[in-house]
């Protein structure tokens, strides 16, 4: 844990201490847990930090209305008291939103965004129920859906406080269009082509708005694309790392 903004964010750091740190955000209701799979998966190789945003996991809430350039602003004061500079993000939704405001004013070696939002009038998938029923989609799931149920506890997807509701609307009525314009690092861009909370058309947007960028998209996969297709998007991740 450490207190930033006047916030205990509680985050995990590991694998190799002195390899290329590789942040971890998550989308919106969810947790560290949720990214811990694809973490451990680059821990071999690279100093993993997963954080639980504000608001969720076992970090605290903020004590008012954030904005999305606020959560920015906690994410680069934690890496700047771990001592990272330069890192790797990938961010899935809400956290993939973050990931490329944050690209857009400091710099980074390397983006992966999942399933991101970056205009307004996005649907945000926020309950559990939700989640499991997107999960139960893809044939062979099984195995995710149990991992969800053990993982997701009762206080990330129970109704959001007024708070968290206000600065959720603060989320979605944000466009960051302009600064996404101004992303330069190599950016990999994930989506499952039967997303119904961001529409497959943004992935494609998002190929344009960047510089160098480009998409991988998964068929028959959902808003959790990244984790429904775990082999998938780590061996993706592995070629765009190493290209």
């Amino acid at each position: 844990m450490e207190k930033i903004k006047n916030v205990q964010v509680n985050y995990i750091d590991y694998g190799k201490k002195d390899g290329e740190v590789f942040v971890f955000l998550h989308g919106w209701g969810q947790n560290i847990d949720m990214m811990k799979p694809l973490g451990d998966a680059f821990s071999s190789n690279y100093r993993i930090i997963i954080i639980d945003l504000p608001g969720f996991g076992k970090s605290e809430e903020p004590t008012e209305i954030w904005t999305l350039y606020d959560y920015v602003d906690c994410i680069h004061e934690l890496l700047a008291k771990l001592n990272v500079n330069n890192p790797i993000l990938l961010g899935h939704s809400f956290g993939g939103k973050i990931s490329l405001l944050y690209a857009s004013m400091y710099p980074i070696k390397k983006l992966v965004v999942c399933g991101s939002p970056y205009r307004k009038e996005i649907k945000e998938i926020s309950t559990k129920t939700k989640v499991l029923k997107s999960l139960k989609k893809v044939p062979g799931l099984n195995r995710l859906e149990d991992f969800a149920k053990k993982h997701i506890g009762s206080r990330d997807y129970r109704e959001a406080s007024k708070l968290m509701r206000e600065i959720m609307v603060e989320h979605v009525n944000l466009d960051i269009t302009e600064e996404v314009k101004k992303i330069k690092s190599s950016t990999l861009i994930i989506w499952g082509d039967q997303d119904e909370a961001v529409p497959l058309e943004c992935a494609y947007e998002l190929e344009k708005l960047i510089s160098d960028a480009g998409v991988v998209l998964y068929p028959g996969c959902t808003h959790y694309a990244y984790l429904e297709a775990l082999k998938k998007t780590i061996n993706v991740v592995r070629v765009f790392l190493e290209s």
